[in-house]
């Protein structure tokens, strides 16, 4: 009975101990499954921040494509700008220098009319005193008209021979247009009554008498007959030489360009 007494305490003692360590294994196990735990919720928040990370990474990254794409195309269009930009400032200066050369040509041109105007002006007031005050001359758009009747010239108005008083006053208009040679002048016979005949007759004395009689250049002469629209008798119309004022201004324009 002694001896099985001390084996029953130790027996009593082991098993306390025995229950002592598993109850202490069951806690360590409750706190490692605690802390699993915890781990894997960390574990599936870290995951969640990663997929949340890389949808973002993603996101910037199509947005970085979408960035690229369209700094690309603004660069295109800058440049394309550019570009049109440069020609159009070119278009512009090529407009602005021919505008520029066409207002020194009308400007020549406008001179030379200018000129001309102006020569027919002076030449007014050497005519009259050629032939005289009461001499009939005007200017008529840059032209030169001194007019006379019938009567003085021919003594009627179907006479196609000149008088005296014609021939005089011939003589003063051959003198205007050999000391004028830059005008032409026309004569020209006015008629009333629709028959041109006598008219034609009447402006060939005249050229005849300036030509043959006063030594006037024919080239200088030239003849014509027309309804004078309820007036009659003869004008001596001295204008420029438009064709050599043609030929001057294109002569003008050529060099401006």
């Amino acid at each position: 009975m002694k001896k099985i007494l001390p084996l029953i305490l130790m027996l009593i003692v082991a098993t306390s101990a025995f229950s002592q360590k598993k109850s202490e294994l069951f806690a360590e196990i409750d706190v490692l499954k605690t802390r699993v735990s915890e781990v894997e919720q960390e574990l599936a928040k870290a995951k969640r921040e990663i997929s949340s990370s890389s949808a973002e990474a993603e996101a910037l990254k199509s947005e970085n494509v979408t960035l690229r794409d369209a700094n690309a195309t603004l660069l295109g269009n800058l440049s394309n700008f550019s570009e049109l930009s440069k020609k159009n400032s070119d278009n512009v200066d090529r407009a602005m220098d021919a505008l520029a050369r066409k207002e020194r040509q009308l400007s020549g041109i406008n001179d030379m009319i200018s000129a001309n105007d102006s020569t027919a002006i002076v030449s007014l007031t050497r005519i009259k005193q050629t032939l005289g005050e009461n001499a009939k001359v005007g200017v008529e758009g840059g032209i030169v008209v001194i007019s006379n009747s019938l009567n003085a010239l021919f003594g009627s108005d179907t006479s196609a021979e000149l008088t005296e008083e014609g021939k005089t006053w011939l003589t003063g208009v051959a003198n205007v247009i050999k000391t004028n040679p830059d005008f032409k002048a026309e004569v020209e016979g006015l008629n009333i009554t629709g028959e041109f005949g006598s008219t034609y007759n009447q402006v060939a004395a005249i050229a005849t008498e300036l030509i043959a009689s006063l030594e006037v250049p024919a080239e200088s002469i030239a003849v014509s007959a027309k309804d004078g629209n309820f007036k009659e008798g003869i004008n001596i119309k001295l204008q420029p030489d438009y064709k050599g004022f043609y030929a001057k201004a294109k002569e003008t324009a050529n060099v401006v360009q």
